[in-house]
């Protein structure tokens, strides 16, 4: 049974913690709340050791303490796991600083205008003289400083803007803020009847809530390069005649002698110089089945050595290696995605020349014709205000809001703050087969006796290999048999001892078959083959049935099980796919002016999610896909991917209709505001109405089914 790890890195990641640094590890095997508890109680009575995580969703584990990396690799490695160390420069930092800060600053504004409004309801009954003027200069200590803490995000974006010589949305919202507060501040100073502390605070408040929404969205994509590079080995065995030392990837050159143990990764491109070699590259170009190597055959950076350890002489080093290269393409392709234009944005480009235009006007007609300072600047106020972009500034994050949450729901998790309108464009679809459409099963023979049942059950529990896996399941309801001195093979099997006799459960040639698939062993008896034919992902037939979208898959395995497939599936097949050339057809169909959605999951996908218009992947795909990922399927079945799309192009529709309430709420508001009749205060209790209005259409999403 092969036993290569479908995550790695190597040297150990630390993350400072409340009890101190924190070692990160990959842990592939990782499959459920026992294998999650097996590890934390064996690594529990570890000396030195404070506290111990094991992450299912990222399959991490992370031990706290004064405890040496190599002690919690061969300790888990006892328990039976598969364990990789992460390397922390690679990754980026978990703490979301703009998140909490946004969110302080939403917290000081609600704090701030919900006590302003108990004085404006003072002001309001009545009060007049000294105790109005007491009230304004207590609203006034209040909201300023508050005002200057929780517009920070909106007056820092919109000066960038101004000295880049542009406008955007943060311009017209922090124009109306400060105007509202100095206007206030001037009313308070001069003994007036009106300040509209308020109106200040309740903008900016409901702003950040925009803002908070948005961020939120945004906050879930990590950068798919970024986990490419923390695949990287950052160490080597270094062969010097007889002698060997551990030396950085990176000071390796070109012509160094390379020692590679059992269950690695490849450090860089070579050539083997060992006789032979079992190598697993299926997440570099998604074949199913390991492939068996020979002295002088080529060697890539990220392929995990399956059998005995080998040796190999360095070709490509650095920036030049296979990992590195395809790092390189994913980085290209995120920042192509990232120039993305969002809906919001591109309404931003008019709206605001728009309301400036219109304050403006509203200022210099009032001031020709009256010759009152005071009044023109408190309708170009009340202009400002009753335009200012609150509902505009809500409209797509609380739809997105509302469809990340109708997804997460159905079992999908958005990564990215565009995914959602650019999905809602998609008119092509690109499957990856292995791993993605298909996941490997065992075929159970009627041949096989109680016993042999039994006995199968028993190896095949102790091994996290995928296909251990899938016979476990296969075998259902069986009893396991007692099986002692259980040991696994790297790349080949697992093997232990049966009432008195020697048994097998592995790769035919280790078992002495004729055959190169799954076989059972047991004594002396004849090896028994077991069938490993690929299966349908559960509910891929539904999805096709119901996505109305033309579909092609690409893979990288042969014609045969290819075809397979696509028979199977009535759908086109591209075969023997390398990771260039399925990029290459997503840029033919992208120049034809097609909008792909990607669907992959293994690092041959990586660079062509991250370049497709959308990308979608399983929870079960490598972590670096995830990434580049717009959409992850938190659940086995794809039979949620039309309702992915049903969202997105709910999402679409409903943000343009909450543009379209606050186009109307304008189009009645401004007129008023610009004959005089809104005060600053009528103008934001009109903006917060139209707010909510942006809010509850929203929730519409709830119905998409």
């Amino acid at each position: 049974m092969m036993s290569g790890c479908p995550a790695c890195a190597a040297a150990p990641m630390a993350l400072e913690t409340a009890s101190g640094p924190a070692l990160q590890f990959s842990v592939p095997g990782v499959h459920c709340a026992a294998c999650i508890g097996q590890i934390e109680r064996g690594l529990a009575h570890l000396n030195g050791v404070a506290t111990v995580r094991v992450n299912l969703s990222l399959k991490r584990l992370s031990v706290t303490g004064s405890v040496d990396a190599d002690a919690v690799i061969g300790t888990v490695t006892d328990l039976g796991f598969e364990v990789f160390p992460l390397d922390v420069a690679s990754l980026e930092a978990r703490r979301d600083d703009q998140g909490r800060a946004l969110l302080t600053r939403l917290a000081v504004a609600g704090f701030a205008m919900m006590n302003v409004m108990l004085l404006s309801v003072a002001v309001w009954s009545g009060a007049a003289g000294a105790t109005r003027d007491m009230f304004h200069m207590i609203s006034a200590a209040i909201a300023l400083p508050a005002v200057a803490y929780a517009g920070q995000p909106f007056f820092v974006s919109a000066l960038a803007a101004l000295r880049g010589g542009r406008l955007n949305m943060d311009v017209p919202i922090s124009l109306a803020i400060l105007m509202a507060s100095a206007m206030s501040l001037f009313e308070t100073i001069q003994g007036g009847t009106h300040a509209y502390f308020d109106a200040a605070l309740s903008l900016t408040f409901f702003l950040l809530i925009g803002r908070y929404i948005d961020h939120r969205t945004r906050s879930a994509a990590r950068s798919a390069a970024r986990e490419l590079t923390a695949l990287e080995q950052h160490t080597a065995e270094r062969l010097t005649g007889e002698r060997s030392e551990t030396v950085a990837v990176a000071d390796l050159q070109v012509d160094d002698i390379v020692s590679v143990p059992t269950g690695a990764r490849i450090p860089v491109d070579g050539v083997l110089l060992s006789q032979n070699a079992l190598m697993d590259r299926s997440f570099l170009t998604g074949e199913s089945a390991a492939v068996t190597l020979s002295t002088g055959d080529t060697l890539h950076a990220g392929e995990i050595n399956l059998a005995a350890p080998l040796r190999l002489r360095a070709v490509s080093v650095g920036a030049d290696t296979s990992l590195r290269r395809m790092a390189a393409l994913v980085e290209t392709a995120e920042h192509a995605r990232n120039s993305y234009t969002a809906l919001a944005d591109r309404a931003a480009r008019i709206y605001a020349p728009a309301v400036h235009g219109l304050a403006l006007a509203a200022f210099l007609s009032w001031w020709w014709a009256t010759g009152d300072l005071r009044l023109s600047l408190n309708i170009a106020i009340a202009v400002l205000i009753i335009t200012c972009p609150c509902a505009l500034g809500l409209a797509v994050p609380a739809v997105s809001t509302a469809a990340v949450s109708r997804l997460f729901a159905a079992g999908c998790l958005v990564r990215h703050a565009t995914a959602l309108e650019r999905l809602a464009e998609v008119d092509m679809v690109l499957f990856d087969k292995t791993g993605t459409l298909t996941r490997p099963a065992v075929v159970v023979p009627d041949s096989l006796t109680a016993r042999d049942r039994g006995v199968a059950l028993a190896l095949a529990q102790s091994s996290h290999h995928p296909l251990s896996r899938a016979l476990v399941t296969a075998l259902g309801n069986t009893t396991a048999a007692t099986v002692t001195d259980l040991s696994e093979v790297a790349g080949q099997g697992i093997c232990g001892r049966y009432d008195g006799m020697d048994v097998r459960l592995g790769r035919g040639p280790w078992l002495g078959a004729g055959f190169t698939g799954l076989g059972l062993w047991i004594g002396n008896a004849t090896t028994q083959p077991l069938e490993v034919p690929e299966t349908l992902r559960e509910g891929v037939t539904d999805a096709l049935a119901n996505l109305d979208l033309p579909c092609e898959i690409m893979t990288g395995d042969s014609a045969g099980p290819a075809n397979a497939l696509a028979k199977q599936l009535k759908l086109p097949v591209i075969w023997d796919a390398t990771p260039s050339d399925k990029l290459r057809r997503l840029r033919i169909l992208t120049d034809a002016g097609r909008h792909v959605l990607m669907v992959g999951d293994g690092l041959n996908d990586t660079a062509t999610m991250a370049e497709a218009h959308a990308a979608i992947a399983p929870a079960t795909a490598l972590e670096a896909s995830r990434c580049a990922a717009d959409v992850v399927i938190l659940r086995d079945s794809f039979a949620v991917l039309p309702l992915i799309l049903r969202v997105a192009r709910a999402t679409r529709r409903l943000s343009r209709q909450n543009f379209a309430i606050a186009a109307a709420y304008n189009a009645i508001a401004i007129p008023v505001a610009l004959a005089g009749h809104a005060t600053p205060l009528a103008a934001a209790l009109a903006m917060s109405a139209s707010s909510l209005t942006v809010l509850l259409n929203a929730q519409r999403m709830r119905g998409v089914q």
